[in-house]
């Protein structure tokens, strides 16, 4: 090779080595193997027009929609599947507030529903069978850390809900709570929870799949530590009966 050919055969690599670099930034970002803001720009939420029919979102992440041009559904156009009801006594029942916390607590129905009120419209997506569009109305989980005070480190909370297959458990990120975008709700479009819904409590979990939305919630657990997920008790049972809890 002379010396007038080295420097293009070296620019054609490096030419080839960046288009490599680049492909496989763009199929890493897609992903989620690296921090997409980092290479590119904010991915912004895709506003929906008004009129948008919900159930055209049946298979859309709800983390990647704005929803604020949305109609909220009436709630005889709910969609369900799980259970339907749960045995609930307003005098002897009771939320307990327990795990990484100085002083664990049980509040009666009554004593939540004197609690500060969030109400706020959220969407619930049931991946591939159906959406809600609901004004949701509960309270801030933030209102429970209050009068229990953590432990340090605490990364996450576990919430258990009733089910005919035994206790469900969800565990979500600390962050999610705190910025109360995971809330509980004893409310849906200006009235309680029908049995089927939830009630009397469940969780309303923006920008998560409704697959995490437990109903029939009796206990919140504040963990040192813990993943996102979803954790359905006894496993084998649930496998089988091919129903969500949404």
């Amino acid at each position: 090779m002379t010396q007038k050919e080295k420097p293009m055969y070296t620019r054609r690599r490096l030419l080839k080595a960046g288009a490599r670099l680049a492909l496989w930034c763009i199929t890493a970002a897609g992903l989620g193997l690296l921090n997409a803001p980092v290479i590119f720009s904010e991915v912004k939420r895709r506003i929906l027009p008004k009129g948008t029919d919900p159930q055209s979102l049946k298979t859309t992440n709800p983390a990647s929609l704005d929803t604020r041009n949305l109609e909220v559904m009436p709630i005889e156009a709910f969609g369900i599947m799980g259970d339907k009801n749960y045995p609930f006594n307003p005098e002897t029942w009771r939320l307990e507030v327990a795990g990484a916390v100085e002083s664990p607590v049980a509040l009666s129905y009554h004593q939540l529903l004197k609690l500060p009120v969030i109400e706020r419209d959220v969407l619930l997506v049931c991946p591939g069978v159906f959406v809600n569009h609901g004004k949701w109305k509960g309270f801030s989980i933030r209102e429970l850390i209050k009068r229990v005070t953590l432990k340090d480190n605490v990364s996450a909370i576990r919430v258990f809900g009733g089910s005919r297959f035994g206790d469900r458990m969800e565990t979500f990120h600390i962050d999610d709570v705190t910025s109360d975008k995971v809330f509980l709700a004893y409310a849906v479009n200006n009235t309680p929870l029908p049995d089927k819904h939830g009630y009397p409590l469940r969780i309303v979990a923006e920008d998560h799949w409704g697959s995490h939305w437990a109903k029939y919630v009796k206990k919140i657990e504040f963990a040192e530590s813990g993943p996102g997920g979803t954790t359905n008790l006894p496993q084998e049972e649930l496998s089988t009966s091919g129903e969500s809890d949404s």
